[in-house]
């Protein structure tokens, strides 16, 4: 079962465009990473918080660049064609454009979660 789960995140990675999503996905690891180092240890100078921060709002801007770069190249070949486009093409290929920052936005809320709740314990 955990294969499968895997098997579908890896497809729709690849999908979604390996240059824009492999790097959002280590960026998902790197927060998470941090996270639970300043979980652990401690973050008395707020470093880590900001380092997370940073990278989460680079993961979504990142996929928001993918998104843009993709919508250009498909763009630009459909008015090459003088046909019309059909709509499930279409629709297809908007769903890929849309896969990176839908990414870049998980990882920018999982991020965010984890400041809100270092705050909390930074309260306590």
């Amino acid at each position: 079962m955990n294969f499968l789960i895997l098997g579908e995140l890896f497809k729709r990675m690849n999908e979604g465009g390996p240059i824009f999503m492999y790097p959002i996905f280590l960026l998902l690891l790197t927060c998470i990473g941090l996270s639970v180092k300043a979980f652990l240890k401690g973050d008395p100078n707020n470093k880590i918080k900001e380092i997370i921060s940073h990278l989460s709002l680079f993961a979504m801007v990142w996929g928001f660049l993918g998104m843009m770069i993709g919508l250009i190249g498909a763009f630009d070949a459909i008015s090459a064609t003088n046909n019309d486009i059909a709509t499930p093409v279409l629709a297809g290929g908007l769903k890929i454009g849309l896969l990176s920052p839908v990414f870049g936005m998980f990882v920018f809320l999982i991020a965010r979660l984890s400041l809100i709740g270092l705050a909390f314990k930074n309260k306590n």
